[in-house]
């Protein structure tokens, strides 16, 4: 006895039949299913051969349904249901997840990242929280964090360190004195020193480079480190940040180090998770892929 399903019209034709219904014209239809116009076209006088009925009305403007494409189209609409509905029920939920950080730490670093973390984690819908103030795991519903400080955080948490805070000076390489790599610390008075809501000039200052900070420097202020670091990008002043966040701009050439000074700070960057999870898998899963990543970045 013959299979009934070797009686079955192609599938691309009941699609493209499915979608012109729907829109009554070939154009609309052939933009939906990424195909051209003539090759959906080319389906429907297909199926209508393959079926021995006429299913549309060729009109100046558009399309109509004939009385047997109208008692087709309920039951084709109805089994592309089903078929949504059976792939839908094997395919497996995304994960949700909530990841608190600074927005300087998301733009700067975790943004360009990404991708990377999609195509690693396709499974886990990220959703990413960009605030200064401390996130509450409990309260606001946060997953995993990334925040900047010292141990300990707390014994109901898991804590393990992301990057340490090691602080660099970093301009644009057109405030560089023409034919020279660096500027000189004597200098540093002739230009405007670019401050985040750390301030952490006055240290660095005399710790790395050895001098007081003078009274007439120039400054500019910006209340995230983000914001500091782009308007040095755009040789605006000279910025300090942590070597992580501008790692990708030096070696893009977008900003240099004009003083090779460097100073070792106490605030490093720690992911942290509560030790009871809402969803322990993904969690972790995303714990491990920002570790990995902080290692491959230092």
């Amino acid at each position: 006895m013959p299979d009934p399903l070797h009686r079955l019209p192609p599938l691309n034709a009941l699609r493209a039949f499915e979608a012109s219904a729907r829109h009554l014209n070939f154009r609309i239809a052939a933009a939906e299913l990424s195909v051209t116009q003539g090759a959906v076209a080319q389906h429907i006088r297909g199926l209508e051969a393959d079926l021995g009925v006429k299913l549309f009305e060729r009109l100046p403007r558009g399309l109509a349904l004939t009385d047997e494409g109208r008692a087709f189209m309920p039951n084709i609409r109805r089994a592309f249901d089903l078929i949504s509905e059976a792939t839908l029920l094997l395919r497996p939920e995304p994960a949700r997840l909530t990841i608190s950080v600074t927005p300087s730490f998301a733009t700067k670093w975790l943004i360009p990242k990404l991708p990377e973390f999609v195509t690693d984690n396709p499974l886990v819908d990220l959703r990413i929280m960009a605030s200064e103030s401390l996130s509450s795991f409990q309260a606001d519903g946060v997953d995993i964090a990334v925040r900047q400080g010292r141990p300990p955080f707390g014994a109901g948490l898991i804590v393990d360190l992301l990057f340490p805070q090691l602080l660099i000076a970093v301009c644009s390489p057109s405030l560089l004195p023409a034919g020279a790599g660096e500027i000189a610390a004597a200098d540093l008075r002739h230009h405007v020193l670019l401050h985040d809501a750390h301030n952490m000039w006055p240290e660095f200052m005399e710790k790395a480079v050895g001098l007081k900070m003078a009274a007439e420097a120039r400054r500019m202020r910006f209340n995230q480190t983000g914001l500091a670091i782009d308007a040095a990008i755009a040789g605006q002043g000279i910025a300090l940040a942590s070597r992580f966040l501008v790692a990708a701009d030096l070696a893009a050439g977008r900003l240099v180090q004009p003083l090779k000074a460097g100073m070792r700070g106490t605030q490093d960057f720690y992911v942290v998770v509560p030790r009871k999870q809402a969803h322990p898998e993904p969690t972790q899963a995303v714990r491990q892929w920002l570790l990995g990543a902080g290692a491959g970045a230092l």
